[in-house]
C-alpha cells in the first residue's frame, strides 16, 4: 500500500487535512502546538471513476479501490530534531512512508496562532527541511561509525561507507540525500536507513477557500521554491476540504465548481503522488469483483500480477490484456476479442496505465 506522511510546522492545518482526508481519523485539530500526540494513520480509497464504468460492464458484484495510506505527524518545530517539541519520537514515523506530503499555510488569520509569530512559507518550509536533515545527518553519522569497523573485511561495507560519506558531505553543506547520485551498487544499501531527505515530496500549499482556485503571493512563492527543488505544489484548502466531508455526494461538485475547482483536495494530491513516485494503475474486472491495483511505471506483466500474489508472478504463463477505453468503446470483453483488441501478452510485456488484465499462471 502506498503510504505518505503529513509533516509541518504546528497550527499549518495538517490535522484538519488528515481529519478530512481519512473521515473517521481520531487526530485532533485544537488551536495549540502538539496537538497530535500520537501518529495518526488513516486509509483512504484512490477516487477512480472508472472501476464503476468497468463494474457495471462486468456486472460485478463489489468494487474495491486501490488505497493510500496516510500517517499524520505531530508539529514539528525548530530543534526537533534534537528533541525539541516532540522531536524525534515522530522523525522514526516518516522513515517508513513513501512521500512526504509537506503542508505549508499560505493563509492569513488572526485567530489561528503562527508558531514562528508570522506567515511566512519559505521560513517554514526551510526550518522543517533543516531538522529533517538534521535528523538525517545523526543516522548517517552513526552509520558511518558503525560501518567503518566492518569495511576492513567487507566489500558491500566499503560500498555502503563512500556512499555514507558522499550524503554527510551534501548534509552538512546544507543539500538534501536526494541530491546525492548514488550508483546501482550503493543506493541498495542506502534504502534501509529510510532517509528523510531523500524521499520525494510534495507541497500542499493550505490557502483560504477564497484563493483556492487562483493561489496567492505566498503560494506563487512556494511553487518558485518547489520548482528549484524538483518537488509539485498542491493547492488545498484544509478547511473546504472538512466542509467537503459534510455535504452528500451530489452536491460536492456543484460546491467545487462555486469555488473556481473541479476537484477536491484529496484527488489533486492522490494525482500528484502518483505522478511524482511514476505510478500506474491497472484493473481486474470480473463478476465477482473490479479491483484496482497500483504498480510502478515500467513493471513487466509478471510483476503486476505479484502485486496480487507471489504465486501469479512466480507460475505466470500469459496475460490476456485489453485497454481500458477498448473495453468501454465496445462494452464487453466478448466483443473486444472479436475486433482483435484483447491481447495474449508474454512475461516482457510492460503494464500500461489503465491496462485490464486476466493472468494465467500455474500453481
Amino acid at each position: 500500500m502506498l503510504t505518505a506522511g503529513i509533516v509541518g510546522l504546528p497550527n499549518v492545518g495538517k490535522s484538519t487535512l488528515f481529519n478530512a482526508l481519512v473521515a473517521n481519523a481520531k487526530a485532533q485539530a485544537a488551536n495549540f502546538p502538539f496537538c497530535t500526540i500520537e501518529p495518526n494513520v488513516g486509509v483512504v480509497a484512490v477516487p477512480d471513476k472508472r472501476l464503476e464504468v468497468l463494474a457495471k460492464i462486468s456486472q460485478s458484484v463489489q468494487i474495491v479501490p486501490t488505497r493510500i495510506e496516510f500517517v499524520d505527524i505531530a508539529g514539528l518545530v525548530k530543534g526537533a530534531s534534537q528533541g525539541e517539541g516532540l522531536g524525534n519520537k515522530f522523525l522514526s514515523h516518516i522513515r517508513e512512508v513513501d512521500a512526504i506530503v509537506h503542508v505549508v499555510r499560505c493563509f492569513e488569520n488572526d485567530d489561528i496562532i503562527h508558531v514562528a509569530g508570522s506567515l511566512d512559507p519559505i521560513r517554514d518550509i526551510d526550518i522543517i527541511k533543516l531538522e529533517l536533515g538534521l535528523a538525517d545527518l545523526d543516522q548517517i553519522e552513526r552509520r558511518i561509525e558503525r560501518t567503518r569497523k566492518t569495511a576492513k573485511t567487507s566489500k558491500d561495507a566499503q560500498i555502503e561507507l563512500a556512499a555514507l560519506e558522499k550524503i554527510s558531505v551534501a548534509l552538512n553543506e546544507g543539500k538534501q540525500a536526494s541530491t546525492v547520485s548514488l550508483n546501482e551498487e550503493e543506493a541498495p544499501l542506502i534504502k534501509p536507513l529510510g532517509l528523510l531527505t531523500a524521499k520525494p515530496v510534495i507541497y500542499a500549499a493550505n490557502v483560504s477557500e477564497e484563493d483556492l482556485a487562483t493561489g496567492n503571493e505566498w503560494v506563487a512563492k512556494v511553487k518558485e521554491m518547489a520548482a528549484q527543488e524538483g518537488a509539485q505544489v498542491v493547492i488545498i484548502s484544509a478547511q473546504v476540504e472538512s466542509e467537503l466531508v459534510e455535504l452528500p455526494p451530489d452536491e460536492i461538485a456543484e460546491f467545487l465548481s462555486s469555488l473556481g475547482v473541479e476537484e477536491s483536495g484529496l484527488k489533486s494530491l492522490i494525482r500528484a503522488t502518483y505522478q511524482l513516485l511514476g505510478l500506474r494503475t491497472y484493473f481486474t474486472s470480473g463478476p465477482k469483483e473490479t479491483r484496482a491495483w497500483t504498480i510502478h511505471c515500467g513493471m513487466l506483466a509478471p510483476q503486476a500480477a505479484g502485486v496480487i500474489h507471489t504465486d501469479f508472478e512466480r507460475g505466470f504463463i500469459r496475460a490476456e490484456t485489453v485497454a481500458y477505453q477498448d473495453l468501454v468503446t465496445h462494452g464487453s470483453m466478448s466483443a473486444a476479442k472479436e475486433k482483435g483488441l484483447v491481447r495474449s501478452e508474454g512475461k516482457e510485456y510492460t503494464v500500461e496505465e489503465g491496462d485490464v488484465m486476466l493472468f494465467r499462471f500455474n500453481v
